[in-house]
């Protein structure tokens, strides 16, 4: 039994995603696979466009065996942090061979050499960091202005290194390995050059077409349109949550939410959530008073160092009252437990090679999950709780807007019977 580990998002599966898993499998020779996958709320500070339990069903019917939630306290943040809690989980398994994951460059060895220069961080490049930062500039660019300072002190000068760290999936490439590497972790990483458009693309223009581009073309109600540019089972269990909930979910949803929060916080509160910095909860609060709606409000708030993603990640912080003090005690801890969303037959073999190597709790459904002595395990289990129901709680249909399916729902399982 060889087993592949992979991170993602699958908000939605799309052919350059399946494109990923099947030539992973191939090259690596793994026989089995496992996801660990974003749920409710996903990494760049949006709620996820379906819910978690379709994306599942999607990712198992596609060829994943088993699906884990990456638990929402590690889902929501910057790539550095949603990296280490995917691979910490990986790694706490036992079993994982392999882990693979998309990059721009496809190039394993430049991608670890960068990976290790952030994990020592060396004093040089230290330095250059806080300079860049205090300078104004954005955490991921004053990195890589750092980087490139680092290395031209020491004589690199046959890559640009700056333009690697341009590309979203290298910066999450490099940040898996880092972790990988602090973790001194068994796993074999690799990496497959990523294909089609930039995932920031938002023009739709063939099979392999960005997630950005797929989700703006289904909202515009092109569904139809675009079935023959996405998987069978993305196109058929989109079709079956838009039956049952009749809307998919989007950072607008929350608009009256947000405003209610912005316009009732006190300033030394909102100073204590998690990504606040420099006054910013000054500007949020102005914001909240001056504009109507959540967009205006996002897009007024960027700066240099406030890109888009950081100030909807607060947001998301905000709506589930996630505070600096909570995240740094989680943060701290690791995933400490295994949440199962969904498996196949080859999954449920997975699963019992799991329970025999590894101690960490597993939970299939939170109505059979008793409360243990361990305080950080209770408190993730509480703001996966919560995810799920703001999730809900966002969508357009009331009826939709239903609470504690956490307790409700089962994991989805497929058998050699189950029919798409």
């Amino acid at each position: 039994m060889k087993i592949l580990g992979v991170i993602s998002e699958y908000n939605p599966f799309h052919y350059g995603h399946l494109y990923h898993l099947e030539k992973s499998k191939k090259i690596t020779g793994c026989n089995f696979s496992i996801a660990v996958m974003s749920g409710s709320f996903v990494q760049r500070g949006e709620p996820s466009f379906i819910d978690k339990w379709t994306k599942t069903k999607i990712a198992i019917d596609s060829g994943i065996d088993l699906v884990l939630e990456l638990p929402s306290i590690f889902s929501v943040q910057s790539a550095e942090i949603f990296a280490y809690g995917g691979v910490k989980l990986l790694d706490s398994l036992n079993i994982i061979d392999y882990i693979s994951f998309g990059s721009e460059l496809g190039e394993l060895e430049t991608l670890k050499f960068i990976a290790e220069i952030f994990a020592k961080e060396p004093y040089y490049f230290k330095l250059m960091l806080k300079k860049y930062l205090d300078e104004g500039n954005s955490y991921s660019v004053s990195r890589s202005l750092a980087l490139e300072s680092f290395l031209k002190k020491d004589g690199y000068n046959k890559c640009n290194y700056t333009n690697i760290l341009k590309s979203p999936n290298n910066i999450l490439a490099i940040e898996y390995l880092k972790s990988l590497y602090i973790l001194n972790s068994d796993i074999k990483p690799f990496t497959i050059k990523r294909v089609g458009s930039d995932y920031k693309e938002t023009l739709f223009n063939n099979k392999y077409s960005s997630a950005t581009s797929i989700r703006n073309k289904i909202l515009k109600g092109d569904l139809k349109e675009i079935k023959n540019y996405l998987p069978e089972a993305t196109y058929y269990h989109i079709n079956q949550y838009l039956n049952e909930y009749d809307s998919f979910n989007t950072m607008e949803n929350y608009s009256h939410i947000l405003l209610y929060l912005l316009r009732t916080i006190d300033k030394n509160s909102l100073s204590k959530i998690m990504d606040i910095e420099d006054g910013l909860e000054n500007r949020l609060i102005n914001y909240g008073f001056k504009y109507n709606n959540i967009t205006q409000i996002i897009n007024n708030t960027i700066t240099k160092r406030y890109p888009k993603t950081r100030i909807q990640r607060i947001l998301i912080h905000l709506l589930m009252g996630i505070n600096k003090d909570i995240f740094l005690e989680l943060k701290n801890t690791y995933p400490q437990y295994i949440r199962v969303l969904g498996m196949n037959n080859k999954g449920m073999n997975i699963l019992n090679k799991i329970k025999q190597n590894t101690n960490i709790s597993i939970i299939n459904k939170f109505a059979d999950y008793k409360k243990e002595n361990n305080l950080q395990l209770n408190k993730m289990i509480y703001y996966d709780k919560k995810s799920t129901d703001l999730y809900f709680l966002g969508l357009q249909k009331e009826k939709s807007r239903i609470s504690n399916l956490d307790y409700l729902k089962s994991p989805y399982i497929k058998n050699s019977r189950t029919n798409f």
